[in-house]
Protein backbone atom coordinates (compact mmCIF):
# COMPACT_ATOMS: atom_id res chain seq x y z
CA UNK A 1 0.00 0.00 0.00
CA UNK A 2 3.03 2.26 -0.20
CA UNK A 3 1.80 3.86 -3.41
CA UNK A 4 -1.42 5.02 -1.68
CA UNK A 5 0.62 6.62 1.10
CA UNK A 6 2.97 8.17 -1.46
CA UNK A 7 0.00 9.56 -3.37
CA UNK A 8 -1.28 11.39 -0.31
CA UNK A 9 2.19 12.53 0.72
CA UNK A 10 2.93 13.90 -2.75
CA UNK A 11 -0.28 15.94 -2.65
CA UNK A 12 0.57 17.27 0.83
CA UNK A 13 4.12 18.08 -0.29
CA UNK A 14 2.71 20.05 -3.21
CA UNK A 15 0.47 21.98 -0.82
CA UNK A 16 3.32 22.60 1.65
CA UNK A 17 5.63 23.77 -1.14
CA UNK A 18 3.09 26.30 -2.39
CA UNK A 19 2.27 27.46 1.13
CA UNK A 20 5.99 28.16 1.73
CA UNK A 21 6.17 29.99 -1.61
CA UNK A 22 3.13 32.10 -0.69
CA UNK A 23 4.75 33.25 2.56
CA UNK A 24 7.90 34.08 0.60
CA UNK A 25 5.96 36.05 -2.02
CA UNK A 26 3.95 38.00 0.56
CA UNK A 27 7.12 39.15 2.31
CA UNK A 28 8.91 39.98 -0.94
CA UNK A 29 9.13 43.35 -2.67
CA UNK A 30 8.24 43.72 -6.38
CA UNK A 31 11.78 45.02 -6.82
CA UNK A 32 13.19 41.61 -5.81
CA UNK A 33 10.58 39.38 -7.45
CA UNK A 34 12.11 37.07 -10.07
CA UNK A 35 15.47 38.80 -9.72
CA UNK A 36 14.06 42.27 -10.38
CA UNK A 37 13.90 41.89 -14.17
CA UNK A 38 10.14 42.46 -14.33
CA UNK A 39 10.40 45.49 -12.03
CA UNK A 40 12.98 47.15 -14.29
CA UNK A 41 10.67 46.82 -17.30
CA UNK A 42 7.72 48.16 -15.27
CA UNK A 43 9.70 51.21 -14.10
CA UNK A 44 10.74 51.89 -17.72
CA UNK A 45 7.07 51.78 -18.74
CA UNK A 46 6.21 54.02 -15.77
CA UNK A 47 8.77 56.58 -16.96
CA UNK A 48 7.38 56.49 -20.50
CA UNK A 49 3.78 56.86 -19.27
CA UNK A 50 4.91 59.73 -17.04
CA UNK A 51 5.27 61.96 -20.13
CA UNK A 52 1.64 61.21 -21.01
CA UNK A 53 0.63 61.94 -17.42
CA UNK A 54 2.32 65.36 -17.53
CA UNK A 55 0.43 66.16 -20.73
CA UNK A 56 -2.86 65.08 -19.14
CA UNK A 57 -1.96 67.15 -16.10
CA UNK A 58 -2.45 70.37 -18.08
CA UNK A 59 -5.66 69.06 -19.62
CA UNK A 60 -7.18 68.10 -16.26
CA UNK A 61 -6.08 71.44 -14.81
CA UNK A 62 -7.72 73.48 -17.59
CA UNK A 63 -10.94 71.46 -17.38
CA UNK A 64 -10.94 71.91 -13.62
CA UNK A 65 -10.47 75.67 -13.92
CA UNK A 66 -13.30 75.96 -16.43
CA UNK A 67 -15.70 73.95 -14.31
CA UNK A 68 -14.68 75.47 -10.97
CA UNK A 69 -14.55 79.15 -11.95
CA UNK A 70 -17.70 80.73 -13.34
CA UNK A 71 -15.82 83.41 -15.27
CA UNK A 72 -12.32 84.72 -15.95
CA UNK A 73 -12.70 87.55 -13.44
CA UNK A 74 -12.97 85.01 -10.63
CA UNK A 75 -9.56 83.62 -11.61
CA UNK A 76 -8.03 87.04 -10.90
CA UNK A 77 -8.86 86.72 -7.21
CA UNK A 78 -5.56 85.95 -5.36
CA UNK A 79 -6.98 83.24 -3.12
CA UNK A 80 -8.45 81.37 -6.10
CA UNK A 81 -5.26 81.71 -8.14
CA UNK A 82 -3.09 80.48 -5.25
CA UNK A 83 -5.42 77.55 -4.63
CA UNK A 84 -5.25 76.54 -8.29
CA UNK A 85 -1.46 76.91 -8.35
CA UNK A 86 -1.03 74.75 -5.23
CA UNK A 87 -3.35 72.09 -6.67
CA UNK A 88 -1.39 72.02 -9.92
CA UNK A 89 1.97 71.84 -8.08
CA UNK A 90 0.80 68.98 -5.84
CA UNK A 91 -0.67 67.11 -8.81
CA UNK A 92 2.59 67.49 -10.73
CA UNK A 93 4.53 66.22 -7.71
CA UNK A 94 2.16 63.21 -7.54
CA UNK A 95 2.88 62.39 -11.19
CA UNK A 96 6.65 62.95 -10.97
CA UNK A 97 7.11 61.18 -7.62
CA UNK A 98 4.21 58.73 -8.00
CA UNK A 99 6.52 55.69 -7.92
CA UNK A 100 7.99 56.77 -4.58
CA UNK A 101 4.49 57.38 -3.21
CA UNK A 102 3.31 53.93 -4.25
CA UNK A 103 6.39 52.21 -2.84
CA UNK A 104 5.86 54.06 0.45
CA UNK A 105 2.31 52.66 0.66
CA UNK A 106 3.59 49.18 -0.23
CA UNK A 107 6.34 49.33 2.43
CA UNK A 108 3.83 50.38 5.08
CA UNK A 109 1.68 47.34 4.28
CA UNK A 110 4.76 45.09 4.22
CA UNK A 111 5.56 46.34 7.72
CA UNK A 112 2.01 45.44 8.74
CA UNK A 113 2.44 41.92 7.32
CA UNK A 114 5.74 41.50 9.16
CA UNK A 115 4.12 42.65 12.42
CA UNK A 116 1.26 40.17 11.95
CA UNK A 117 3.68 37.29 11.39
CA UNK A 118 5.85 38.34 14.35
CA UNK A 119 2.85 38.68 16.67
CA UNK A 120 1.60 35.24 15.62
CA UNK A 121 5.08 33.75 16.06
CA UNK A 122 5.26 32.60 12.44
CA UNK A 123 8.32 32.75 10.21
CA UNK A 124 6.58 30.52 7.65
CA UNK A 125 3.83 27.99 7.15
CA UNK A 126 3.47 24.85 9.26
CA UNK A 127 3.62 21.78 7.06
CA UNK A 128 0.60 19.51 6.71
CA UNK A 129 1.83 16.01 7.55
CA UNK A 130 0.10 12.67 7.07
CA UNK A 131 -0.65 11.28 10.58
CA UNK A 132 1.01 8.02 11.58
CA UNK A 133 -2.41 6.49 12.35
CA UNK A 134 -3.50 6.96 8.73
CA UNK A 135 -0.23 5.59 7.44
CA UNK A 136 -0.56 2.47 9.65
CA UNK A 137 -4.20 1.91 8.69
CA UNK A 138 -3.36 2.09 4.98
CA UNK A 139 -0.40 -0.28 5.27
CA UNK A 140 -2.51 -2.84 7.17
CA UNK A 141 -5.24 -2.89 4.51
CA UNK A 142 -5.62 -5.94 2.24
CA UNK A 143 -5.69 -5.81 -1.56
CA UNK A 144 -9.49 -5.89 -2.10
CA UNK A 145 -10.13 -3.48 0.76
CA UNK A 146 -7.60 -1.11 -0.78
CA UNK A 147 -9.72 -0.56 -3.93
CA UNK A 148 -12.15 1.96 -2.33
CA UNK A 149 -9.21 3.33 -0.38
CA UNK A 150 -7.41 3.99 -3.65
CA UNK A 151 -10.43 5.90 -4.99
CA UNK A 152 -10.66 8.05 -1.84
CA UNK A 153 -6.95 8.93 -1.81
CA UNK A 154 -6.94 9.64 -5.56
CA UNK A 155 -9.86 12.07 -5.28
CA UNK A 156 -8.41 13.64 -2.14
CA UNK A 157 -4.99 14.10 -3.74
CA UNK A 158 -6.59 15.62 -6.86
CA UNK A 159 -8.58 18.12 -4.77
CA UNK A 160 -5.53 19.09 -2.72
CA UNK A 161 -3.40 19.64 -5.83
CA UNK A 162 -6.09 21.72 -7.58
CA UNK A 163 -6.61 23.88 -4.48
CA UNK A 164 -2.85 24.41 -4.27
CA UNK A 165 -2.75 25.72 -7.85
CA UNK A 166 -5.77 28.00 -7.30
CA UNK A 167 -4.20 29.52 -4.21
CA UNK A 168 -0.75 30.16 -5.69
CA UNK A 169 -2.31 31.63 -8.86
CA UNK A 170 -4.28 34.10 -6.72
CA UNK A 171 -1.12 35.27 -4.96
CA UNK A 172 0.73 35.63 -8.26
CA UNK A 173 -2.29 37.56 -9.55
CA UNK A 174 -1.78 40.09 -6.73
CA UNK A 175 1.79 40.67 -7.93
CA UNK A 176 0.49 41.14 -11.48
CA UNK A 177 -1.97 43.79 -10.26
CA UNK A 178 0.80 45.59 -8.36
CA UNK A 179 2.86 45.78 -11.56
CA UNK A 180 -0.11 47.02 -13.60
CA UNK A 181 -0.96 49.75 -11.09
CA UNK A 182 2.67 50.87 -11.00
CA UNK A 183 3.06 50.96 -14.78
CA UNK A 184 -0.03 53.07 -15.48
CA UNK A 185 0.05 55.22 -12.29
CA UNK A 186 0.96 58.62 -13.87
CA UNK A 187 -2.31 58.75 -15.85
CA UNK A 188 -4.80 58.51 -12.95
CA UNK A 189 -2.53 60.56 -10.67
CA UNK A 190 -2.65 63.42 -13.18
CA UNK A 191 -6.38 63.76 -12.46
CA UNK A 192 -5.52 65.48 -9.15
CA UNK A 193 -4.83 68.64 -11.17
CA UNK A 194 -8.55 69.32 -11.53
CA UNK A 195 -11.03 69.33 -8.68
CA UNK A 196 -13.85 67.63 -10.67
CA UNK A 197 -11.51 64.84 -11.84
CA UNK A 198 -9.65 64.35 -8.53
CA UNK A 199 -12.01 61.53 -7.56
CA UNK A 200 -10.28 59.40 -10.20
CA UNK A 201 -6.92 59.85 -8.46
CA UNK A 202 -8.41 59.19 -5.02
CA UNK A 203 -10.04 56.00 -6.28
CA UNK A 204 -6.72 54.88 -7.81
CA UNK A 205 -4.80 55.40 -4.55
CA UNK A 206 -7.45 53.56 -2.53
CA UNK A 207 -7.54 50.69 -5.05
CA UNK A 208 -3.75 50.37 -4.99
CA UNK A 209 -3.77 50.37 -1.18
CA UNK A 210 -6.44 47.65 -1.33
CA UNK A 211 -4.23 45.47 -3.55
CA UNK A 212 -1.35 45.91 -1.08
CA UNK A 213 -3.61 45.09 1.88
CA UNK A 214 -4.70 41.86 0.20
CA UNK A 215 -1.36 40.48 1.33
CA UNK A 216 -2.25 41.07 4.99
CA UNK A 217 -5.59 39.24 4.59
CA UNK A 218 -3.90 36.33 2.81
CA UNK A 219 -1.26 36.08 5.57
CA UNK A 220 -3.98 35.98 8.23
CA UNK A 221 -5.74 33.17 6.35
CA UNK A 222 -2.49 31.20 5.99
CA UNK A 223 -1.69 31.61 9.69
CA UNK A 224 -5.14 30.36 10.70
CA UNK A 225 -4.78 27.34 8.38
CA UNK A 226 -1.29 26.63 9.72
CA UNK A 227 -2.77 26.46 13.23
CA UNK A 228 -5.31 23.94 11.94
CA UNK A 229 -2.52 21.97 10.26
CA UNK A 230 -0.49 21.84 13.47
CA UNK A 231 -3.40 20.07 15.20
CA UNK A 232 -4.72 17.43 12.76
CA UNK A 233 -8.27 16.07 13.13
CA UNK A 234 -8.94 13.31 15.65
CA UNK A 235 -8.88 9.86 14.07
CA UNK A 236 -10.92 6.87 15.22
CA UNK A 237 -8.38 4.05 15.02
CA UNK A 238 -11.12 1.45 15.58
CA UNK A 239 -12.89 2.37 12.30
CA UNK A 240 -12.19 0.86 8.90
CA UNK A 241 -9.17 2.22 7.03
CA UNK A 242 -11.38 3.75 4.32
CA UNK A 243 -13.46 5.53 6.98
CA UNK A 244 -10.34 6.86 8.70
CA UNK A 245 -8.82 8.13 5.46
CA UNK A 246 -12.13 9.59 4.27
CA UNK A 247 -12.62 11.41 7.60
CA UNK A 248 -9.06 12.79 7.57
CA UNK A 249 -9.05 13.81 3.89
CA UNK A 250 -12.55 15.31 4.14
CA UNK A 251 -11.68 17.55 7.08
CA UNK A 252 -8.31 18.48 5.56
CA UNK A 253 -9.94 19.49 2.26
CA UNK A 254 -12.60 21.47 4.15
CA UNK A 255 -9.90 23.47 5.94
CA UNK A 256 -8.08 24.00 2.64
CA UNK A 257 -11.30 25.16 0.99
CA UNK A 258 -11.80 27.71 3.75
CA UNK A 259 -8.25 29.01 3.24
CA UNK A 260 -8.56 29.13 -0.57
CA UNK A 261 -11.91 30.90 -0.20
CA UNK A 262 -10.33 33.49 2.11
CA UNK A 263 -7.45 34.00 -0.32
CA UNK A 264 -9.81 34.35 -3.29
CA UNK A 265 -12.03 36.80 -1.37
CA UNK A 266 -9.13 38.86 0.03
CA UNK A 267 -9.69 41.61 -2.54
CA UNK A 268 -13.41 41.75 -1.79
CA UNK A 269 -12.81 41.86 1.98
CA UNK A 270 -10.31 44.72 1.66
CA UNK A 271 -12.55 46.67 -0.71
CA UNK A 272 -15.42 46.39 1.76
CA UNK A 273 -13.11 47.66 4.50
CA UNK A 274 -12.07 50.66 2.39
CA UNK A 275 -15.55 51.32 1.06
CA UNK A 276 -14.66 50.70 -2.59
Amino acid sequence: MNWIVENLENALNTWNRYMAEIFQLLTQSPEDFRGGGIWRVITDIHSAVQAVGLGLLVLFFVVGVVKTCGNFAEMKRPEVAVKMFIRFALARAAVVYGLELMMAIFNIVQGLIANIMTAAGFAGANNAVLPDEIRTAINNTGFFASIPLWAVTLLGSLFITVLSFIMIMTVYGRFLKLYMYTAIAPVPLASFAGEPSSSMGKSFIKSYAAVCLEGAIIVLGCIIFSLFASSPPAINTDAEAVTQVWSYVGELIFNMLVLVGAVKMADRIVREMLGL
